[in-house]
């Protein structure tokens, strides 16, 4: 018989069972009075939830998940006035752990209770010790914000976790651009100067004509590869009417770091562009990525959703009114792979295995793909590690759908569909390039959820 599963708000009779919970639950990775903290928020939620004490607090309201009628769990919302709530905490009891997916279903349900009532974030944190549930929340989207060494105890450091709640809108409408990632060209230079020269000077004083002479002219002496030579290398985030988005130059440096300066897009899909396509390209050339940059909010999520770190907060130095930011990137750990971007929805298919087919064209980066080979997909929001079964090509979409199934290249769509858009992703300059089939599946060894390595002390 099928075990009733509720969710329900916490009740009078249930404080003994979310006091004796939360203080064995707890205990182990958290200093203080747990029991008195329990009892504290549980009558704050009986009474109302009305927070008489907290000056951020805006409600709090506790729900307790039930199995056959038994209590088996608890998740406590905290909403506050910035218009955000916190997990605080939400706990499964000992024996219901790991189980029928008890746990995500009491996140899901407190998800859209928060969402329901306007949140714009949600967020909590967790003990780095307290392995199983840093990835439970890892893998449910939780984007790591930062750590605090022997934060609430001595011993234990608290990793900070966030998920912005973002509307379906947001995510159709950064998969509208499409987005190609190439080494620049003769024909791209003009627009990279007029693209660094419009937006760096706001961050970085020195930025005019001759500073931008002297990026192409090492970038002129990349065959040399001469380190002291500061030759260059420099990437650009087109669309499909070549209208050069962003600009990445990359110097190798003594030492085998590489740092990315300048780093800028002017809109936020290009900007994500370059930061998921350029490590593996820049893999060669050394061992570690850094980069110099004054981000905003949508850019900083990108970096921490991409796995990159933040190292140091410079002030004032490359400009008197910017706080400059390192961050920066391992491209030689074992988890480091190939990313590919995808659409959202395509990549949903792929995790469904609707989609077994992904087509792209013949860019010198696509070729060089192998079969057996790893590959982490990655939406705006999401990721995937799939394995390359195959990798065909052929001269023209037209006559690889004479061969390939369009179906396996987007669920429920026809030939002519598919080919329209292939057609709308990749113009006739693109497609000229040659066109590649991965033959796909998702990896049944997924490699495990990123977490930031912890800055050396």
């Amino acid at each position: 018989m099928a075990e009733d599963i509720q969710i329900r708000e916490a009740r009078d009779e249930d404080r003994e069972f979310v006091v004796e919970l939360m203080d064995a639950a707890l205990s182990p990775y958290y200093g203080g009075d747990h029991k008195a903290h329990a009892a504290r928020i549980f009558s704050t939620h009986i009474s109302g939830g009305i927070d008489r004490i907290g000056h951020f607090s805006s409600e709090q309201k506790m729900f307790i998940l039930t199995v056959n009628e038994a209590p088996a769990g608890m998740i406590h919302l905290v909403g506050k006035r910035q218009g955000t709530y916190k997990i605080s905490p939400l706990i499964l009891a000992q024996q219901y752990r790991g189980k029928a997916g008890l746990g995500s279903r009491l996140l899901s349900f407190a998800e859209g209770y928060a969402v329901r009532n306007g949140a714009r974030q949600i967020y909590c944190t967790v003990a780095e010790e307290n392995t199983s549930a840093l990835q439970f929340f890892l893998r449910k989207g939780y984007l790591p914000a930062g750590r605090s060494a022997s934060h609430y105890k001595e011993g234990i450091t608290e990793v900070m976790l966030y998920k912005l709640c973002t509307p379906r809108e947001h995510d159709e409408q950064f998969d509208r651009e499409n987005i190609s990632v190439v080494p620049c060209e003769e024909h791209h230079k003009p627009q990279v100067k007029e693209v660094l020269l419009r937006v760096l000077p706001e961050y970085f004083r020195g930025v005019d004509e001759s500073w931008a002479r002297a990026l192409f002219d090492g970038y002129d002496r990349r065959s040399t590869r001469d380190i002291n030579a500061k030759f260059k290398l420099i990437f650009v985030a087109e669309d499909r009417r070549n209208t050069v988005l962003g600009v990445a130059g990359a110097t190798p440096k003594k030492g085998e770091p590489i740092k990315l300066m300048p780093f800028i897009a002017t809109t936020l899909p290009a900007f994500v562009a370059l930061l998921t396509d350029i490590p593996f390209a820049l893999k060669p050339y050394g061992r570690k990525l850094y980069m110099h940059i004054t981000p905003s909010v949508e850019e900083t999520v990108a970096l921490q959703r991409r796995g990159w770190r933040l190292d140091a907060a410079m002030p004032a130095a490359y400009h008197q009114d910017r706080v400059t930011q390192q961050w920066s990137f391992d491209i030689t750990g074992e988890d480091f792979m190939r990313q590919i971007r995808v659409k959202q929805n395509f990549l949903r298919q792929i995790k469904d295995g609707e989609k077994t087919l992904e087509v792209r064209v013949g860019y010198d980066n696509i070729k060089t793909i192998q079969p057996g080979e790893r590959i982490r997909l990655a939406s705006g929001k999401e990721e995937q590690v799939i394995r390359i079964r195959d990798v065909r090509y052929y001269r023209s979409f037209d006559e690889m759908l004479d061969k390939e199934e369009a179906s396996r290249i987007a669920s429920g769509l026809s030939r002519e569909a598919v080919r329209s858009l292939l057609k709308e992703i990749y113009p006739e300059s693109k497609e000229k390039l040659g066109v590649v089939v991965l033959d796909i599946h998702p990896d049944d060894q997924q490699a495990p959820t990123r977490l930031p390595s912890s800055p050396a002390t």
